[in-house]
């Protein structure tokens, strides 16, 4: 039982092991241990990073200080886009981080609005209201204007007179307007026309001939609004295109489902008379014929003459009295009339009526006739079609065979015929106007429709961010490996390899008898002894720990070695 105990191993403490290993294998431990523990922070720190995302780019300095400050008082996350051009916030963050800057009313673009008038100090005046309100309604048509895709930047300038009680003294106002267009980018009338009114609806009294728009390199955009190259204002030129549109419609309507979709093409031009003319008349027509003239007013004056003049008689109360009314008809007879001394009563002497009187009578008669006046005013109508001109392109028929193989052939002319009539209803053909039609059969050039480009699956940019976060993770992983194969692998390899040896000297301590002496030989044991078969079966077993035991019998006996 003792010599039983005494062969069992004494266990080795680990730090045995980690001293038997040598000193390079222990740096290269400790390197791989600390390599391994900064790859598994970095993962750490990669996982945690956010997204960045632009939150607002090309600000200017005093808007990206004001941006910067607010977000720092919400506890956002900010860093800027290389160059400074863009302010970069969490993914997760921006949508929250826009709402509430722009409560804040950030950015400002460099202009300020109404919000002007917010913070006015008590006691200003009505020179200093006046001029705030006039800087507020610039910038806001200023951001108003900045809002088309376009125009990169604007400044408006308002001339607003002071208004005084004499209407006759009051000015209207005026305004100016310049943009800054993006690098490349154009704006078209239709804009510059927009851009006019909006600003002339913004200012009360404000024509639109009195707004001009000029851009960054000073040429007058508002010049030819109004007014199209061909001397049509916008209205007439909006109304002659709906015409020729609806007219190029009518075409393809009729022709497309004899020829076929995209077999036909049809242009339309039509010359619109947009003049204005009036004109008035007067007829007078000639108060002649069977219908009775029509008497506006008629006048007859009989008056004696000569002696018959005279009074006569014996003056009295009857020859003072006043003469009697004339009456004078209109139609019928004229009735005799009498002077006041024709006939006398209650005086002596009464004088009776000269016979010879009535020859000396003057009489006048003036009728006034109504006289026929026509007035006749006529307006011509604007926006009268003076001409039509068609121009019809029919492509070939096609044609299949059973093999596939597509045929075109040309029109016959009957067909074309049909084609031409067809096309003379559809727009309301009238030869005495100089309508002209042209209908022309030709075959048409395919073109290659563009292929759509499609990338592969390894190029598109959802595969690529994938294989960018797959590859930050393999890449650590890979990484990791690296470490423990190349460091660590190889000193836990030496500590297994030391573990045998050290535990093959302990045992040799506590049992000499376990191996042989160092200065005796293997040899001199007897052949069939139980502790030569013990040897035996440790060399076949632990040929490493017996190779160590050898080595370190040799360097402790220099004269046996």
């Amino acid at each position: 039982m003792e010599a039983a105990a005494r062969t069992l191993p004494t266990p080795v403490a680990p730090m045995s092991a980690f001293a038997a290993i040598p000193p390079k294998r222990k740096w290269m431990a400790a390197a791989g241990v600390a390599a391994l523990i900064a790859i598994l922070a970095v993962a750490v720190l990669w996982t945690r990073e956010p997204d960045w995302r632009v939150l607002f780019a090309n600000t200017t300095d005093k808007d990206g200080g004001a941006i910067i400050a607010a977000l720092s008082q919400m506890n956002v996350p900010y860093r800027f886009a290389p160059g400074g051009a863009a302010i970069l916030v969490p993914e997760d963050r921006v949508h929250d981080a826009r709402l509430k800057l722009a409560s804040q009313g950030l950015p400002r673009g460099g202009t300020v609005g109404f919000e002007l008038l917010e913070n006015q100090k008590f006691g200003v005046t009505q020179f200093q209201e006046r001029l705030n309100f006039q800087r507020g309604l610039e910038g806001e048509l200023a951001r108003s204007i900045q809002s088309i895709a376009a125009v990169q930047g604007a400044r408006v300038h308002l001339a607003l007179p002071t208004q005084n009680g004499f209407l006759r003294e009051q000015q209207k106002p005026s305004a100016s307007v310049l943009l800054s267009l993006h690098p490349g980018r154009q704006i078209d009338r239709a804009q510059v026309a927009g851009i006019v009114h909006l600003v002339a609806a913004s200012v009360p009294n404000l024509s639109p001939k009195q707004v001009s728009v000029i851009d960054q390199s000073g040429a007058l955009l508002s010049s030819d609004s109004d007014v199209a190259a061909n001397g049509l204002d916008a209205t007439q030129l909006n109304y002659l295109r709906s015409i020729e549109a609806t007219l190029n419609r009518r075409v393809l309507d009729i022709l497309e489902p004899i020829v076929g979709a995209g077999n036909v093409r049809a242009q339309v031009t039509a010359d619109v008379d947009f003049t204005q003319s009036e004109s008035t008349a007067e007829q007078y027509r000639p108060n002649q014929g069977a219908e009775p003239a029509a008497v506006r007013s008629q006048q007859k004056v009989e008056a004696p003459t000569g002696s018959a003049a005279l009074a006569q008689g014996v003056p009295g109360a009857l020859s003072n009295q006043p003469p009697q009314a004339t009456t004078a008809p209109v139609n019928g007879a004229a009735q005799a009339t009498h002077a006041a001394g024709s006939a006398g009563a209650g005086g002596t002497g009464a004088a009776s009526a000269d016979p010879a009187s009535a020859s000396n009578t003057r009489r006048e008669s003036v009728t006034n006739y109504e006289v026929d006046k026509t007035v006749r005013v006529t307006r011509n109508a604007t926006g009268t079609i003076k001409r039509l001109s068609a121009a019809v392109v029919v492509d070939h028929r096609r044609a299949v065979d059973a093999d596939g193989k597509v045929t075109r052939t040309a029109l016959t002319a009957e067909q074309l015929q049909n084609v031409q009539s067809l096309v003379r209803e559809a727009i309301g053909f009238v030869a005495e106007r100089g309508d002209s039609i042209n209908v022309v059969n030709a075959p048409f050039t395919e073109i290659e429709a563009p292929k759509e480009v499609v990338l592969p699956l390894w190029r598109q940019p959802e595969t690529l961010a994938v294989a960018r976060d797959l590859g930050k993770q393999f890449g650590l992983v890979a990484l990791a490996l690296i470490v423990i194969f190349a460091f660590i692998r190889p000193a836990l390899k030496a500590a297994a390899r030391a573990q045998p040896r050290a535990h093959a000297v302990a045992a040799q301590v506590d049992d000499p008898l376990q191996l042989p002496e160092p200065a005796a030989s293997p040899r001199a044991l007897p052949s069939g002894s139980p502790r030569n078969d013990d040897v035996l079966k440790t060399a076949r077993d632990n040929p490493g720990t017996v190779a160590n035991v050898v080595r370190d019998w040799i360097a402790s006996d220099p004269k046996g070695a």
